[in-house]
């Protein structure tokens, strides 16, 4: 995992670095990481022009640093502060071949308008992109567009979220001799974290050993249903369980699916009762996608949340049946081994506002509000137990933009959750962010254009396959 500090954590880490090497040893090997970064996107010095937009703080010396180093490898550096209005030489026969966008850091306040500068130049930034908020990721003004950020010591939340995570760039993190990880509580998954933690089956397993159930779908959502049984077949459930309203379904999909009609179509009073008899040998189950929102299926899925003991995932119209913020936090009182899965909108609701662009911090109020693990979808996820430990995931893309992706997902963390039985908050936490994790890198193995859910369970168990369980036999 890639550690993550606020920005408040980073000042504290840097007070402590500078009374053990001081502040100019630092600055020193900050403005070299980012020269030889300059170096590696230039190709070369000699022949290269690099404009510096360096402010009067420490990041502005960062650039500095960097415009010397940079200077005696033979490139021709100009020097700006954040305010300049008209850039040495342009319009002038030659154009700068970098940027570099030292102006402000982390702590910035306010509004930033840049100098002018010349279209289609690549930009480096230190840090951060100047003008870009280091914890909410909002960015004020006009920021520049960077092809790279070179962050000191540590990822910020302002990097890999809102406007920061599209304005960053590509990410490099420098050692500039300030150890984050003991800090950090925040970390951003890694494809070697799912190797490390999903275990591969024993060679004694059985079905049942990571088996799992899922009520989902009911007539005209049976869509929702077979995405989610295919996502956790996929993401290694040795056995699923799938419970549908209203009507039988066709044994010829899905076969490997056991296929459990619950509830007349009119009369659905007594289904939580199948599923309990069901979930007895399970070892976690998901609830809610295209279950609909009759009162009884409502009333079904709060008893449950009160009688089930395996771990469990709800989403989608399992969410509906939590109703506001005030009725979930008391349906869910006293259950740690709960995963919720909202969107925004699904949310801001439990939550009783609208989400804010810093989605860490709404992720960690609401898991704080309902007492249970929030993983809060978008392209940033934000996965949090409430308890202080806050995984995020980067790997999503605009492909899984798409009806019954969620769904999908749903249905991997409930077969990971059934390969790992685990049942602690925190471990539930980093499995639902293995899992998110998983289902964006799987989604990068399919079709740029014209990806749908379906698509998605083959390519995890491909994903997995070749890269993410590599270590196993």
């Amino acid at each position: 995992m890639i550690p993550v500090v606020t920005v408040g954590e980073m000042r504290s880490l840097d007070e402590l670095a500078h009374r053990d090497v001081g502040l100019q040893v630092l600055v020193e090997r900050a403005g070299h990481a980012v020269g030889q970064r300059a170096l590696l996107l230039l190709g070369g010095g000699y022949g290269h022009r690099v404009l510096v937009i360096a402010g009067k703080g420490n990041n502005g010396e960062d650039g500095r640093v960097a415009a010397g180093f940079l200077m005696d490898r033979g490139v021709a550096v100009d020097i700006v502060p954040p305010d300049y209005s008209e850039i040495p030489g342009m319009p002038a026969s030659y154009s700068y071949d970098l940027i570099i966008d030292a102006a402000y850091g982390t702590g910035f306040h306010g509004v930033y308008r840049p100098p002018s500068v010349p279209k289609g130049v690549p930009v480096l930034a230190v840090d951060i992109p100047s003008g870009v908020n280091g914890d909410t990721g909002e960015g004020s003004g006009s920021p520049l567009q960077a092809m790279e950020t070179v962050v000191m010591a540590a990822l910020k939340p302002g990097l890999i979220q809102g406007d920061g995570a599209r304005l960053s760039g590509r990410l490099y993190v420098a050692d500039i001799g300030i150890d984050a990880s003991k800090t950090a509580n925040i970390h951003v998954i890694e494809d070697r974290d799912v190797a490390e933690k999903i275990p591969s089956r024993d060679r004694d397993a059985h079905k049942w050993t990571s088996a799992n159930c899922i009520v989902a779908g009911s007539p005209g959502m049976m869509g929702a249903a077979f995405m989610s049984a295919s996502g956790s077949l996929r993401a290694g459930a040795g056995m699923v369980r799938l419970m549908t309203f209203g009507q039988r379904i066709d044994s010829s999909l899905i076969p490997e699916v056991v296929k459990i009609p619950i509830g007349g179509s009119e009369d659905r009073d007594d289904w939580s009762n199948g599923v309990l008899e069901e979930v007895s040998r399970c070892k976690s189950l998901v609830i809610g996608p295209g279950i609909g929102r009759s009162p009884e299926t409502v009333s079904g899925v709060k008893r449950l949340l009160q009688e089930v003991t395996i771990p469990l995932v709800l989403d989608a119209d399992g969410l509906y049946a939590l109703g506001s913020h005030r009725e979930a936090a008391d349906i869910l009182a006293g259950r740690n081994n709960i995963v919720l899965t909202p969107h925004d909108g699904e949310a801001a609701r439990l939550a009783g506002h609208p989400m804010s662009s810093n989605r860490i911090e709404e992720a960690q109020n609401l898991a704080d509000l309902l007492g249970v693990t929030v993983l809060l979808k978008g392209s940033t996820t934000v996965v949090t137990d409430g308890g202080g430990r806050t995984y995020v995931v980067t790997s999503g893309s605009p492909r899984l933009a798409s009806a019954g992706s969620g769904d999908v997902l749903s249905g991997i963390i409930g077969g990971f959750i059934a390969r790992c039985a685990c049942s602690d908050r925190s471990d539930l936490a980093f499995v639902a962010a293995l899992a998110a994790h998983v289902h964006g890198r799987a989604s990068q193995l399919g079709k740029p254009e014209g990806l749908v859910a379906m698509d998605i369970p083959e390519l995890v168990a491909e994903w997995m396959s070749t890269v993410g369980l590599s270590h196993a036999s």
